[in-house]
């Protein structure tokens, strides 16, 4: 520990309990890396604050002392978003996890940043709501709304970025704003929501988020729709959208992936390309957004289809679903998973999804496919010997033929996973331009460069484009 270090921890204690300041070798291992494949790089401190005025005063330290920050929700980003490649202050949102308001009349509720998704929706349950962002993880609110994260509903009720009505940050420099209020509506200003939200920490670190909720459905019916092919299968969902069922999820899983489930969840379906659907509404309504689905679903070859109307037949279905990264990882033990993840115009989607699985067969890796097909979303799960040199660059290739197939398509380099450090090399290509914009926000708002250091956009101290 240098002697830089043990001044900073000093003044740090000065504005927050001694037990919110650490520079433990194992706290700062835990918050050195991700679920991704990225090389870990530890913090030199790491800070447990419990209110806004915490994080301001955290900021103020950094900015007076040039000292990287790095937020932290739950550690679970698939792309380094949270690796403080460059050291520094790492913040630990896990004690602001408080539920502050909730506004059922008005269909909104504000929270701290460190409130999961599941500690949410065990709150609003009491209400008769719910939050509709899944994206698996059981990710801090905070975090979500940091990689506009997304996931099974976004077909039905829209990404993060559509649930955020205000965002409380605090700045680079301590200062403290409010991106937005609690109206339906806005037609006053920038929208600062949407630049917020997706910035992966580089602009400012989240303290309170007001988030739009809504009424759990009357009824809910999901099923397992197999196919013959994956093609049969993503163009029966291009024909649901098209036909306006308001489906509120559909969900691509492989063969492959079919296969991993029933082992690792214990189920016995078919081992086939499947779809999971759910449908969401009244008892008239559902029944026949089902009776069309089943007619549309027939006529792309489905083989079978199951519907699972009771509860826990529901919670066995998407359990297997979001279960299916660790069950790939339970089925290769001391690989390691790599997960793509692309979105295209859902007219594209098939051609991608069937590009992707012949580029995985062609290379000889072992992987599913499995996505949120109803946006057009779809990644692959690739199991990877961190140790096999030849391995690892196979699966770089594969992960870069499937970026540029989207980007030449109109598509985008990340669905919902974010950029962080993983995706930085597509930007310029995805961007173009814009990328020198996106420069000039972040200099203005970081003119140091102390937040996420190396995150989206690689900058020198000067805040240029590297």
């Amino acid at each position: 520990m240098t002697i830089a270090t043990e001044n900073i921890v000093a003044v740090l204690k000065s504005v927050l309990k001694d037990d919110q300041v650490t520079i433990n070798e194992t706290v700062r291992e835990l918050h050195g890396k991700d679920e991704s494949y990225h090389a870990a790089s530890l913090p030199d401190i790491v800070v447990f604050p419990e209110s806004t005025k915490d994080v301001s005063n955290v900021m103020k330290i950094s900015n007076e002392y040039q000292i990287p920050v790095v937020p932290f929700g739950l550690g679970s980003s698939l792309e380094g978003h949270i690796i403080p490649s460059k050291g520094g202050i790492t913040i630990d949102f896990s004690l602001m996890n408080k539920v502050l308001e909730v506004r059922e009349n008005d269909f909104l509720v504000k929270v701290q940043p460190g409130v999961t998704r599941t500690q949410l929706n065990k709150e609003l349950k009491k209400y008769g709501l719910f939050f509709s962002v899944d994206p698996g993880a059981d990710a801090t609110l905070g975090g979500m709304a940091a990689t506009n994260a997304s996931g099974t509903t976004t077909v039905k009720y829209g990404v993060m970025r559509d649930q955020v009505r205000d965002l409380e940050v605090v700045m680079a420099d301590g200062s403290i704003i409010h991106t937005g209020n609690m109206a339906a509506k806005s037609a006053s200003g920038l929208h600062l929501n949407g630049l917020f939200i997706g910035s992966e920490g580089t602009l400012g670190c989240f303290t309170e988020l007001t988030l739009r909720v809504y009424g759990i459905p009357e009824h809910v019916t999901a099923a397992r729709a197999s196919f013959p092919t994956v093609i049969d299968a993503v163009e029966a969902v291009v024909s649901i959208l098209q036909a306006g069922i308001p489906i509120a999820r559909v969900e691509l899983v492989d063969e492959p992936s079919i296969k991993q489930a029933n082992l690792f969840s214990e189920t016995n379906y078919i081992e086939k390309p499947t779809l999971f659907l759910e449908f969401h509404g009244n008892e008239a309504g559902l029944k026949q957004d089902v009776e069309f689905t089943k007619e549309i679903v027939e006529d792309h070859h489905c083989e079978d289809i199951d519907f699972e109307t009771d509860n826990a037949g529901r919670i066995r279905l998407w359990e297997a679903r979001h279960n299916l990264a660790y069950a790939f990882i339970h089925g290769y033990p001391g690989k390691k998973m790599m997960v793509t993840d692309v979105c295209l115009p859902i007219s594209e989607l098939a051609g991608a999804v069937e590009h992707a699985r012949e580029t995985v067969e062609s290379l000889g890796l072992t992987g599913g496919i499995v996505g949120h097909v109803g946006d057009g979303n779809f990644h692959v799960l690739l199991m990877m010997d961190m140790n096999d040199a030849e391995e690892l660059a196979k699966a770089d290739e594969l992960n870069e033929r499937i970026v540029i197939y989207a980007l030449e398509r109109g598509g985008t380099c990340t669905g919902e996973h974010g950029v962080g450090s993983g995706k930085q090399k597509y930007q310029e290509q995805e961007h173009g331009v814009a990328l020198l914009v996106m420069e000039k926000i972040k200099k203005a708002l970081d003119p140091d460069n102390l937040l996420n250091p190396n995150k989206i956009m690689k900058m020198d101290k000067r805040g240029n484009l590297l």
